[in-house]
């Protein structure tokens, strides 16, 4: 395959890479799923462990819905080539946060999804990890000022 070739099926084979993550996770961040609630109620118990109470509450109440939407505006910014870079920013910015979560709070790489104590045996810390280097080059391809 020719380099003409890879520089136009690259980018969107890493933006299908990260719409398909962040898409398909907004069901369950719009309905307050379970999942979901675990998740964000676990870093709003670590913020408020830190004194951040405030922060905490509104986050473990209401991250999801920010979170989701702030992804589903990267998707949409990827799609346009004009604003393909900020999406990538975007995407970068959200999945950074996704990851010092995973690694740095109770949340853990492997996390508990529901009340019975199952695991997802680290899907998701792999997913946001997978997200983020798609994000990194694409953000790199797309810089401004490029030649």
């Amino acid at each position: 395959m020719s380099d003409s070739k890879v520089s136009r099926f690259l980018p969107w084979v890493l933006i299908a890479i990260v719409a398909f993550i962040f898409l398909q996770s907004l069901p369950y961040k719009f309905s307050g799923h379970a999942e979901t609630k675990i998740i964000f109620m676990t870093i709003g118990e670590w913020m408020n462990g830190l004194g951040l109470s405030s922060i905490g509450e509104l986050f473990g109440q209401y991250g999801g819905y920010l979170i989701g939407s702030l992804e589903l505006v990267a998707v949409i910014l990827l799609l346009l080539p004009k604003t393909r870079f900020y999406g990538a920013l975007l995407g970068l910015g959200l999945m950074s946060g996704a990851i010092f979560f995973h690694l740095f709070t109770p949340l853990g790489v492997v996390r508990t999804i529901d009340d019975a104590g199952n695991t997802d045996g680290g899907v998701l810390f792999i997913m946001a990890c997978i997200a983020w280097v798609s994000s990194a080059v694409l953000a790199y391809l797309n810089r401004p000022g490029k030649s």
